[in-house]
């Protein structure tokens, strides 16, 4: 079994060719290019000895130019589409001595093996994390405002917002509303965190957080149920496992307050759809969803015409420039491997059993 207690430390330094490590690139075809810039290139260019513009998609049957690189690959600088690092495939790389990813979630190609051969890994989860968190804060200042209600009853009536005045009118706005974050991941804490300035009280359930740790936080610490009941809004953040399946499920949903938003930018299957579709076709809740389950939603699913749910195709997450945050991330994970430096964001094998 392998050891999930020690961070190994990269083995870099001034001693791995004058601090520059051989490396090679290995994720999915066209990754590369979205996530690297020219200036992301010329400096791999000076970390590395090695050509930064081979790239790996399939190590498993690599070219004889990949074979060469991976022989010889102290570090693979992985991405979306990262090929599976199997014991077959560390067995062709005997001078690999860590993972760095330049992206979130590890699991879907750092194997036991990995951990077994003590290789150090990181990853850019923490730069991945901050868009999603700025999509989440605005999801729910928009949710207090009811601002797809408020669009969607404009083009109705098309006249001054008259409507402002309904039999609900105090349910609108964000000051002093409760909100309930569900999971202090990296995403979680730094929702709370740009909550801070406004008008919120906000809660937290996680199983992992004690209540000093919420203290610091500045957070309520309460049940999940709880949480539910008191939140205007509810926004998930707890990691995809097993025990997180369908945590918001019928009794969490139905105990939300009437006129409630669920945000949902973690994982579909966190949230019992068919349940919380119960609660959207009567209007009694609004969502905001940017993930499903399945993803992408049937064709003739509800969700994409129900007026009060606002539906985004996993967009929260890095794209466009904002991969560029990651690619900086993880060049600096690099530098500090030649520096024979611990790296800033480790992954633990033992963290992979709660988190992403």
């Amino acid at each position: 079994m392998h050891d999930t207690t020690d961070i190994p430390k990269p083995a870099g330094g001034p001693e791995t060719a004058a601090g520059r490590p051989a490396l090679l690139l290995a994720m999915g075809p066209g990754i590369a290019d979205r996530l690297l810039t020219d200036a992301h290139r010329a400096r791999l260019a000076d970390l590395s000895r090695t050509d930064p513009r081979l790239v790996a998609h399939d190590l498993a049957a690599p070219t004889p130019a990949v074979a060469a690189a991976l022989a010889e690959a102290e570090i693979l600088f992985t991405g979306w589409g990262a090929p599976l690092l199997t014991a077959e495939v560390l067995d062709r790389a005997p001078r690999l001595r860590a993972v760095v990813h330049a992206a979130g979630s590890v699991k879907h190609h750092v194997t036991d093996a990995c951990w077994d051969r003590g290789l150090a890994v990181t990853s850019a989860a923490a730069a991945n994390a901050l868009p999603v968190a700025e999509y989440t804060l605005a999801a729910i200042l928009f949710a207090g405002k009811r601002v797809l209600h408020s669009a969607l009853r404009y083009g109705q009536v098309r006249s001054e917002h008259a409507w402002l005045a309904e039999a609900d009118a105090e349910a609108w706005g964000n000051y002093r509303r409760t909100v309930g974050i569900v999971g202090a991941s990296r995403i979680g804490r730094r929702v709370i965190e740009l909550l801070r300035p406004f008008d919120f009280e906000v809660l937290l359930h996680d199983p992992y957080v004690d209540e000093a740790d919420a203290r610091a936080l500045g957070v309520g610490l309460v049940g999940l149920d709880e949480l539910c009941a008191r939140s205007s809004i509810v926004s998930v953040h707890a990691p995809q496992l097993p025990a997180t399946h369908r945590m918001i499920g019928a009794a969490q949903l139905a105990a939300m307050p009437d006129g409630g938003t669920l945000v949902n930018t973690s994982r579909g299957s966190l949230v019992d759809e068919d349940a919380l579709l119960t609660h959207l076709r009567t209007g009694r809740l609004r969502a905001v969803l940017d993930v499903t389950d399945p993803e992408v939603p049937a064709a003739d699913s509800p969700l994409y015409g129900l007026p009060n749910v606002l539906l985004t195709p996993h967009v929260a997450g890095s794209l466009g420039n904002e991969l560029h945050r990651m690619a900086d991330q993880a060049l600096e994970e690099v530098a500090r491997y030649g520096r024979g430096e611990p790296f800033r964001e480790p992954v633990r094998a033992s963290d992979l059993t709660r988190s992403a």
